[in-house]
């Protein structure tokens, strides 16, 4: 027989074949069953045979691709009696939780601040299947102060108060107070550890972050656990997921990541109600199919839950496959409508379309037909979900993903179910909450209707329910989701050799503060108390930092280790890979290299296990990039220090606009959990780490915020470090410190010349120090430099001065104190845009002036870059003149004669 295909080239035409007859025999088969049996037989007959080929260990490429139909047979599903539940009181309970979720954002809508009904409704037997069977609490003996880490989907958070509620951790008041914080007794509207820090562990509302950081977080786990820092391999991370939220892009950024390190700790179970906040997730097409196949491409194990037990009796009339390609075909939209037509609109439209499907509907009464395409649901059916969670677990090897398919607005009633605009709806009517509670079947009377409010439900709090619900949740650790601070003592300060290694300066050496920075870690590295703890993240840039000789020391992290001899082995610094690696090489990635800063910085909480991870990067690459990612590590109350690397406009010589950073401080100056600072010299690096670890990792001082993280910008450019002036520590960590005095300096100046200071932070220090010389050698004036190690925290000392002032206390910001009585104006500089200055002008008593690289970057040298922009001392010294000529302290004419002598 002629093989059909076989003028299609393909790859194997490469490979030899050492038996082509046997080969046509196969292929002639195949055609004999399609013309014998037809289509859907000859490639049921496939599957078959590929099914079998996999449980054989065959090695052959996986479909991409499933039938619509669920993954787990009704038959494989566990019973009753393996499950361990009470299926009626679980039912129970999920109702109680559907009411009082509904009640509490209905109630709260007289106040006009909103909330989501919908997605709960859809998702309750996600979350209750979970919460009585699988999910660890903290208390958990495998999992010990850890348990499992639950990124719960933002808008289902009504959802988890209502449980909360009824196991007691939450009252009436709580619920009345819902999206109302300012009192104090509120509930957030979302997941904000931040608000709520007893509750939530992981904020997930800015959709997109909470897939890539459970990503990350169950590969720190297993981090944890290589490094012997602790046994986390029993705990498990479940990310609960929409699937309008897979179109985030960074929903699906690291999903290789995962089935490339066998993330088997790892459950993504995503709601697939097939609706987002406007109307369909695919409207025309089918996103459950569209997951399958991006999640078993990437190397996940999928588990498809879509549809009830309802639908049994459908498949098994199903002998031509007619039903199964129906559903294949139908798009996503129409699957929708049919949750609000009658029977007999479905059965002209779907079953209308193929004569085998006529006769099938021919069996089936309305009622069966409407349970089917209204109510029957696989993420509905508890057992269903449990059958998934489990297989899940079980699963080893890669990580597994659940497509559960749900109807969003589930028991709402016909005017919130599968409607476009459910996301919106905000309230049920009264006569709504009755049907419901009819349907749920909740002890709930009229008369408990007053003055047109539902009220919420509680069986009490002996009462069966809450002793089920209690039992199951200790059995499984404890209460969840829950965030536990556990009571860590501080870390032991590392050797003070370490932070005054830079104080005597580095003489004729020159160093950039990048460097400074890279070599004061390599010796916190080593210390034997807290060494191990520190955490370097870097995305592929280390040889740019100069961290490359940390590579044999550390070893990167590589669950596989090292397989293979790296091409540099022979050389001291080689690239060394290892399983308990302590360098996070992310690759290019600068949304996943913030996911592991982030796990790392709040492992403390989440383990019980204080970690330093410090992330360097290209300074233009961090907050502009990922200041999304900046905000929720804010919000989940992470420590750590975060590092700008080749920062400045001006300074990254050459390399232009995408890349110059002129504008990271003012984007972190944002961020109320942001402490910045630009320091210009290698003792203030070493000043502001030692302080950073004191607050955050170390004894705090009485009413001082430990959940926080640094942001420090260093330079590229190798300049002379100067010795440590004494007495200046505080001025450090507080913003500003007078670096010298033109006197100091030993400048010669005559007598009542003019005064000037500038002020002036990371590199521009350097400029700021040349204009001074030429100050006093060419125009006669005096100028005093200070450095301004932080603009932000001098602002925030301010704002708290004013703030206090309101309150009736006296207080003078310190920007003001330290600036008390410098003589002459002050003019300030950075190698940034102007604003980053300008955020204490107002708190300056002297007359004020700034100078920065305002606009796009350019690629030039970094003399060029600095007159194109007007900071370079030159211009700092025309600058100077202006402002003192305004005062009538110098000529008017000395300013013309300064542009002209240095051609600006």
């Amino acid at each position: 027989m002629t093989d059909p295909v076989g003028k299609i080239p393909s790859e194997l035409d490469q490979l030899p074949d050492r038996d082509t007859e046997e080969t046509a025999e196969w292929a002639a088969s195949l055609d004999a069953v399609t013309k014998a049996a037809g289509p859907h037989r000859a490639a049921y007959l496939m599957r078959r045979t590929l099914q079998h080929a996999e449980g054989a260990g065959l090695a052959l490429p996986k479909l991409l691709e499933t039938d619509y139909v669920n993954t787990i047979p009704t038959s494989a599903e566990p019973s009753v009696t393996e499950t361990g539940g009470d299926e009626e009181m679980e039912r129970r309970i999920t109702a109680w939780n559907r009411w009082n979720a509904a009640a509490m954002v209905t109630r709260g809508s007289k106040y006009g601040v909103g909330g989501h009904i919908a997605t709960f409704a859809s998702a309750a037997w996600l979350y209750e299947t979970g919460f009585n069977h699988f999910f660890k609490g903290k208390e958990s003996p495998d999992a010990p102060g850890s348990g499992d880490q639950l990124y719960i989907q933002g808008h289902a958070s009504p959802g988890i108060y209502a449980r909360a509620f009824l196991d007691g951790r939450l009252n009436e008041a709580h619920l009345d107070n819902f999206r109302q914080e300012s009192g104090g007794n509120g509930l957030p509207s979302y997941p904000h550890p931040r608000r709520l820090p007893w509750l939530w562990e992981f904020p997930t509302v800015s959709m997109g972050l909470g897939p890539l950081s459970a990503i990350y977080q169950a590969r720190f786990n297993r981090y944890l656990t290589n490094r012997a820092i602790k046994d986390v391999s029993a705990s498990h991370v479940w990310a609960f997921l929409g699937d309008g939220e897979m179109d985030e892009p960074e929903s699906t950024a690291a999903l290789a990541l995962a089935a490339r390190e066998g993330l088997d700790n790892l459950t993504f179970v995503i709601n697939c109600n097939l609706q987002r906040l406007d109307g369909p997730v695919r409207a025309n097409f089918k996103i459950v199919q569209e997951l399958e196949a991006q999640f078993r491409g990437a190397g996940w194990n999928v588990v498809k839950s879509l549809w009830g037990n309802a639908w049994d009796e459908l498949f098994a009339l199903d002998t031509t496959g007619a039903l199964v390609r129906r559903l294949r075909e139908v798009p996503d939209a129409q699957v929708q409508t049919y949750q609000t037509r009658d029977a007999a609109y479905i059965r002209q439209d779907f079953f209308g379309k193929e004569p085998a499907l006529v006769e099938m509907a021919k069996l089936l009464s309305d009622d069966k037909i409407l349970e089917c395409f209204h109510l029957s649901r696989g993420g509905h059916e508890p057992r269903k979900v449990y059958a998934a969670y489990k297989a899940a677990l079980e699963f080893k090897g890669a990580p597994t993903v659940i497509l559960a398919q749900t109807v969003k607005g589930f028991t709402l009633g016909e005017g919130f179910a599968s409607k476009n605009a459910n996301h919106q709806m905000k309230k049920l009517s009264t006569d709504e909450f009755k049907n419901m509670r009819d349907l749920l079947g909740l002890p709930i009377s009229d008369a408990q209707f007053t003055d047109g409010q539902v009220p919420y439900g509680h069986p009490g709090a002996d009462s069966p329910e809450v002793r089920y619900l209690q039992e199951r949740r200790a059995a499984l650790g404890g209460p969840a989701p829950a965030r536990r601070v556990h009571p860590l003592a501080p870390l032991p300060a590392p050797a003070e050799k370490a932070f005054t290694a830079f104080d005597k300066g580095s003489g004729a050496q020159s160093m950039a503060t990048t460097m400074a920075f890279v070599r004061l870690v390599k010796d916190l590295i080593r210390d034997k108390e807290t060494g191990r703890r520190w955490v370097p993240i870097v995305p592929d840039e280390a040889r740019t930092f100069g961290m490359e000789s940390l590579f044999p020391s550390l070893g990167i992290y590589s669950p596989k280790g090292q397989t293979y001899e790296p091409v540099d082995r022979d050389q001291l610094m080689y690239y060394k890979e290892a399983k308990n690696g302590q360098i996070l090489n992310e690759g290019i990635t600068e949304a996943g290299s913030m996911a592991d800063f982030i796990a790392a910085s709040t492992a403390y909480s989440t383990h019980g296990e204080a970690m330093i991870p410090f992330y360097i990067f290209y300074s233009m690459f961090g907050w502009q990039r990922t200041a999304d990612q900046m905000w929720q590590l804010g919000d989940q109350l992470g420590r750590g220090f975060l590092v700008g690397a080749t920062a400045g406009r001006t300074t990254l010589t050459g390399e232009g606009l995408q890349h110059a950073d002129g504008h990271s401080p003012v984007i972190a100056a944002t961020n109320p959990a942001a402490l910045t600072y630009d320091p210009a010299f290698a003792y203030e690096v070493a000043a502001i780490v030692k302080e950073g670890l004191r607050r955050m990792y170390g004894e705090a001082a009485e009413g001082e915020d430990q959940d926080v993280f640094y942001y420090l910008t260093v330079y590229n450019e190798p300049m002379p470090q100067p010795a440590k002036p004494a007495g200046i520590d505080e001025g450090i960590v507080k913003g500003l410190y007078r670096f010298n005095t033109a006197e100091s300096a030993g400048l010669d100046l005559p007598a009542n010349s003019s005064r000037i200071q500038l002020l002036s932070s990371g590199t521009a220090i350097h400029w700021a120090l040349e204009a001074q010389k030429l100050l006093a050698a060419e125009w006669g004036v005096a100028a005093d430099v200070w450095s301004a190690t932080s603009w932000t925290e001098l602002r925030r000392d301010a704002l708290e001065a004013d703030a206090a002032l309101l309150r009736g206390e006296e207080r003078v910001p310190y920007v003001r104190e330290a600036l008390a009585g410098a003589e002459g104006p002050v003019l300030a500089v950075s190698d940034y845009m102007r604003q980053v200055p300008d955020q204490i002008a107002q708190w300056v008593e002297q007359d004020w002036s700034s100078l920065g690289a305002d606009g796009f970057g350019l690629s030039d040298t970094r003399d060029a870059a600095r007159r194109h922009f007007g900071v370079d001392a030159q211009s700092i010294v025309v600058a100077a003149l202006a402002q003192l000529a305004r005062r009538g302290e110098v000529q008017a004419s000395a300013v013309k004669e300064a542009r002209e002598r240095y051609g600006l």
